[in-house]
This record gives structure tokens, sequence and C-alpha cells, in this order.
């Protein structure tokens, strides 16, 4: 019988290269957010893999990049501090004929890194065949890649491969948690990122990237059979404010609504979501603020 083997791998890469998608491909659950526009992931969240004869707890960090606020700043020091805490790295990518600023900046942030790294070249289904093998030659030539690994998380090609390589790494250990667990969040975090999520997709541009929520009381009324929720959406400015209610309502109506039905298959209950909108200037610089809502 072989050894059980468990172990922590951490997914970095630079904003939008699918990390969160790969995440929850391979936990078959929404544990982190995904949104087409970067820097979707602001916390490092801890997903649990248990199978007969291994458990991997991957962590989805923040994308690295240059930060701009205080709270960009926390996000990369997020991502950078688990590159050494954990068993695995695996770095995402997009293929491209030549790497950007931002790839070379994760790669020359890995140099001192002694975890084994594997490339993850996401989204192969997007292009041809010539710009992957001049993708894998590229990067080959830049870092000593324990492996290489071309995949769509999107559409779960070549993650089977990828899932044997990680586990094939991982040290014999033992099980962390329990094999129904499939996260360390509370249930609180992941209904304010379900609800960060809406405004995401629903939302243009800066106002998106300005909001924050925290889930303020949830409480089950259990001769109802509902749970009862109560959140308050934050922004930078009383136009964002306008923009998030929208007309008659309408926008918070909406992202009220597409939250409350993905947080009822989440809870397996009926839900009352009630949400408020309110206006913190400049929060993603307030230190305060952000250890409030949880980035500290």
């Amino acid at each position: 019988m072989s050894q059980f083997r468990s172990g922590f791998v951490t997914i970095i890469g630079r904003p939008n290269v699918g990390k969160s998608t790969l995440l929850n491909h391979y936990l078959g659950e929404k544990i982190s957010i995904i949104s087409n526009k970067p820097q979707t992931t602001r916390n490092k969240i801890q997903a649990i893999m248990t199978k007969d004869n291994y458990q991997i707890i991957f962590l989805d960090t923040p994308g690295i990049h240059k930060p701009r606020t205080r709270l960009g700043e926390y996000m990369v020091k997020v991502a950078k501090e688990t590159l050494n805490e954990v068993d695995i790295v695996l770095f995402l990518i997009n293929p491209s004929e030549k790497p950007n600023e931002g790839d070379l900046h994760i790669i020359n942030q890995l140099s001192t890194v002694k975890t084994p790294i594997i490339l993850v070249i996401n989204k192969v289904d997007t292009v041809s065949k010539e710009i992957l093998a001049k993708t894998i030659d590229t990067y080959s030539k830049l870092y000593d890649f324990k492996e290489i690994v071309p995949i769509s998380a999107l559409k779960g090609d070549n993650t089977d491969r990828l899932l044997n390589i990680i586990v094939s790494l991982l040290p014999e250990g033992p099980q962390y948690f329990p094999a129904d667990m499939i996260t360390d969040q509370p249930e609180k975090f992941i209904v304010s990122e379900i609800i960060r999520e809406k405004l995401l997709h629903n939302l243009k541009e800066e106002v998106p990237h300005g909001t924050a929520v925290e889930v303020i009381s949830m409480k089950a009324d259990d001769e109802k059979g509902i749970v009862n929720i109560n959140a308050t959406i934050y922004c930078e400015k009383e136009t964002h404010k306008a923009i998030i209610i929208g007309r008659n309502g309408q926008m918070l109506k909406k992202v009220g609504t597409s939250a409350r039905v993905e947080i009822e298959r989440l809870l397996g209950s009926k839900v009352f979501l009630e949400l408020w909108v309110k206006v913190k200037k400049d929060w993603r610089d307030s230190p305060s603020v952000l250890k409030t809502l949880g980035y500290q």
C-alpha cells in the first residue's frame, strides 16, 4: 500500500492568468471568486483537496503586481510570503512569444526560492501550437523549472497530468484536515467574496476595484428555514455609490439577486440578503479600515 502524501501548493502569477479558475476546477466547488478583471483575489485563500492517498492544500494568492495602494502592497506581500512556506509552487502564465515585465518580475522573485517550481502555461486552447512551442522555449531559458505543463484550466485540458506531477512531488505526510473539509475560510468570508464577485461582473473600470464587502450579520432562522444576511458594500466616492445602487436601485438589486442565488447553493438554504452601500474615502490606503476588513 502506497504511503499517504500531503503538502502545501501555492499558485502564483500575474493578475488574471486563471489561478482561481484552476483552483476551483480541482476542488469542484467555487472557493475563489472568478472575474475577467485583474487583482480579483485579495487574500491567501486556502483550499483543501483530499483523496484516498493524498491531501493537497492549495493557496490561491493575489496576483503579483506593482502596488499603487496599501491594499496593493498587502496583496503582493501575501503572494510573496507563500513562496518559501510551501512544498510546491505553481507559476501560472498565459502563452505568449515574449514574457512581459510582470512575468520577468516574478521570475526574478523566484531566483531565491528553493521550493520546486512548476511552470503552468494556461489558456493553451486560445493559441496556436507554434506560439505554445515558443513560449516553452523562451521560459525554459529564463529559469530551470522542475516541470513545464501546458493546460486549459477552464476546459480541464491536461489538468490530470499536472495533478499527477503535483502528487508525485509531495512529501509523505499526515492528513492535515478532515476529508470533507474543502476550505479553512469561514462562511462569512465566502459570502462576502460572492457578493464582491457580482460587483466585479456588473460594474465597469475602476469602480469594482474600489469596493469591499463586509458581512455584518449572518443568522439562521430555523423556524422559517431561512438565513438572514446583512452586508455592507464599501466604496470610495459618492459617485461610485450612485453607480453601485443604480437608477431606482436596479444595479444593487441585480447584484443582490445573483449573489443570493449562489449563496443559497453554498449554504443549502433559502437566503434573505440585505445590502447597504457606504462611502469610505480612500479606504484602500487606510490601515484601520484594511484591518477591519481582514487585510492585515
